[in-house]
């Protein structure tokens, strides 16, 4: 696929994000196949059917325990359709968690995007950065592709059919 793709489901994934009630970081994930076709989407957030008005629910660490990650969430959705994810791409806006990346590689994703800026952040690199090893050396174990790009910094301009 090219960077031209990659940035538009990226970009996608950022716009999902913002859907999340999260206080503190809002992550958005696009599952797409391999013809390009966009496909379940999901944001961090509560189950359906479950107050997040509440506001205890919200405050670390019992946010943690009504919480789905937004990867996890695109996967239930596949599967609430019955959608096959073996081969597809996955544009998410954060590095992976490792639970996250475990059923990411147990649904048959054979790639991953994600923004290079959220890299960056430092609030979000505490909290999880435990992980990142585990998850780039789970998806190299798994021969998952591992891509990083920046979403705000659009790629140069390419012809209509790429």
């Amino acid at each position: 696929m090219s960077d031209k793709w990659d940035f538009r489901f990226l970009r996608l994934a950022k716009e999902v994000a913002t859907w999340s009630k999260d206080r503190s970081t809002q992550v958005g994930a696009v599952i797409v196949g391999e013809d390009k076709t966009p496909g379940p989407y999901g944001f961090n957030g509560f189950p359906r059917a479950i107050d997040d008005d509440i506001e205890d629910r919200h405050s670390r660490p019992m946010k943690y325990k009504w919480t789905e990650h937004a990867e996890r969430n695109a996967i239930y959705n596949a599967a609430r359709i019955g959608m096959s994810l073996k081969g597809c791409t996955i544009y998410v806006t954060h590095l992976p968690c490792a639970d996250c990346t475990r059923a990411i590689v147990q649904v048959g994703i054979k790639r991953v995007v994600v923004d290079a800026d959220s890299l960056e952040n430092a609030d979000f690199a505490s909290r999880w950065s435990e992980d990142d090893k585990i998850t780039k050396d789970m998806l190299d174990e798994a021969r998952v592709d591992l891509g990083v790009l920046s979403a705000s910094t659009p790629p140069p301009a390419a012809g209509d059919d790429d």
